[in-house]
């Protein structure tokens, strides 16, 4: 696996691979910047914005999708832990729940809001399978036990939403240094 050691580590694999699809209609890096710009818009904290704009890292870096054996339905990356397996030394707890949540996120509302399964997008549908699909009710409970549980369908909200076309968003470079701050925090 990949290490990330530094924001400039960050700022390289999104350079390298930032800009390949990865089964929705904008690259990864679009992906994060809308996701962020979202967070921002909707006055998240610095970390939840963070957490927004680098919450798919781990699919950069397991780099899985590009493989034409991978099948979205049956194979998971995993990307969620991964990601907040590499952010949580450089941001800690604020930055990396969020991202270990995310794809939680998506099965508890696809489990307690059936209308939103329908909303997703045919990529995200196909991935719940081989994420663990629907949530149980104990698994449901917990979830909505778990103390980063709002913060984590926050920023599976704008995941969501961050998937369009010819978006104008700042670019990647401007949050260097709220990365650096919230580093060194």
């Amino acid at each position: 696996m990949t290490v990330i050691s530094s924001i400039d580590d960050i700022f390289s694999l999104y350079a390298s691979k930032g800009n390949e699809a990865y089964g929705e209609r904008v690259t990864s890096l679009e992906h994060s910047l809308q996701c962020a710009h979202l967070a921002r818009k909707a006055g998240a904290d610095d970390e939840l914005v963070i957490a927004s704009l680098l919450h798919d890292i781990g699919h950069i870096v397991a780099d899985l999708q590009g493989d034409e054996r991978f099948d979205m339905e049956v194979d998971d990356d995993d990307h969620e832990a991964v990601g907040a397996r590499l952010l949580s030394p450089l941001f800690g707890p604020k930055v990396s729940q969020p991202v270990s949540l995310h794809v939680t996120a998506k099965r508890w509302r696809c489990t307690v809001e059936p209308s939103y399964h329908d909303g997703l997008s045919d990529t995200s549908k196909a991935t719940l399978k081989a994420q663990g699909g629907l949530m149980s009710e104990e698994e449901c409970r917990r979830f909505e036990q778990h103390p980063g549980f709002q913060r984590a369908l926050d920023l599976r909200s704008w995941d969501d939403q961050a998937k369009e076309m010819d978006v104008d968003c700042p670019p990647l470079e401007s949050y260097r240094e709220l990365m650096l701050r919230l580093l060194r925090s």
